[in-house]
This record gives structure tokens, C-alpha cells and sequence, in this order.
């Protein structure tokens, strides 16, 4: 079976031919797609992938209404959380993306109903960014849209290309 080059080993394999790429509609996911893809910032996804499970428990599984509440004490807790990549602007931008998710949620009624407006990465970027979304550039919002199933990247010859239309 053809797949994308770079789902040649685990976890990366099972991530692509079971979640990469399919629609997502879940307000908690998109959000834990957001925050992960902002914390593999400079590392690889591989890495992020193995953390997932730490990252769920750390953020209290990504629920936006928790996690926009958190203090300097839970900062100060995720800085020491081994599992997770410690790095305190990404940290900060989770909770502060919480927070400009849940306002997001009450203009739109859902995250999901917000996201799926955009079919352009850089549009959806800049208006993430002016809504004070932090860790949003083009790159991660391009890979976090193809991670939910929002543009199918999967590469020409992929088993899984063109399965998942935009829905």
C-alpha cells in the first residue's frame, strides 16, 4: 500500500493512515491539534507524537475552559512536566489560545464552526493572530489544517488521498 513518504515508521504511520487528514469537527481536538501543532514549532512530529499522551494529561486533555483558567502555578507545574516540550512562550501560548479559543466559541457558537470557514491557510493565520491566538503562522496553521482533514496534502499516489473530502 502507497502512503506518504514520511509515514514510513511508527508512531508517524498509524498517525497518517488513521487520523492525518481526516475532517474533524470536534471543538476539543481542533483545539489539541492547534496547541500541539504550535508546540512542534522547531521540533519534528514524531516528537510531539510520542508526548501526545503527556500533553492530554498535562492540559487537562485539551479542554479550552480549563485550560484558559490556568495560573503561574500551573505553569510553573507544566515547566516541570518531563513529557512535555518545556518551553514557557509555548506554554503561555496554549493558555492564551484557550482564552481567544473560548471567545471564538461564543462569537461562532463552535471552534469548529470558525475553523472550517477558511480554506486558505494564510487567511485563517492572520485572522488567528487578530484574535490574539499565539503560535499561529502559516506553516503551523497549513499543518494543523492538514491535520484535520481542512486541505488534503496526502501525496499523489497516497491510499489516502482524496478519501476524506472537505466536509
Amino acid at each position: 500500500m502507497k502512503r506518504c513518504g514520511w509515514a514510513e515508521r511508527e508512531p508517524l504511520l498509524s498517525y497518517h493512515d488513521e487520523e492525518w487528514g481526516t475532517p474533524l469537527h470536534d471543538d476539543r481536538r481542533l483545539f489539541e491539534f492547534l496547541i500541539l501543532e504550535g508546540a512542534q514549532a522547531g521540533l519534528s512530529w514524531e516528537t510531539i507524537l510520542r508526548k501526545r499522551a503527556a500533553y492530554r494529561k498535562a492540559f487537562d486533555r485539551f479542554d479550552p475552559k480549563k485550560v484558559a483558567r490556568y495560573t503561574a502555578r500551573d505553569v510553573a507545574r507544566l515547566m516541570r512536566d518531563e513529557g512535555i516540550v518545556r518551553n514557557r512562550m509555548k506554554i503561555g501560548a496554549a493558555i492564551d489560545n484557550a482564552k481567544a479559543c473560548l471567545v471564538v466559541k461564543k462569537e461562532h457558537g463552535t471552534f469548529d464552526a470558525y475553523v472550517w470557514t477558511f480554506t486558505d491557510p494564510i487567511a485563517l493565520s492572520k485572522d488567528l493572530a487578530r484574535r490574539g491566538f499565539r503560535f499561529v503562522g502559516p506553516t503551523i496553521v497549513e499543518s494543523f489544517m492538514e491535520a484535520t482533514g481542512m486541505l488534503d496534502h496526502h501525496e499523489p499516489g497516497c491510499f489516502r488521498r482524496g478519501r476524506a473530502p472537505r466536509a
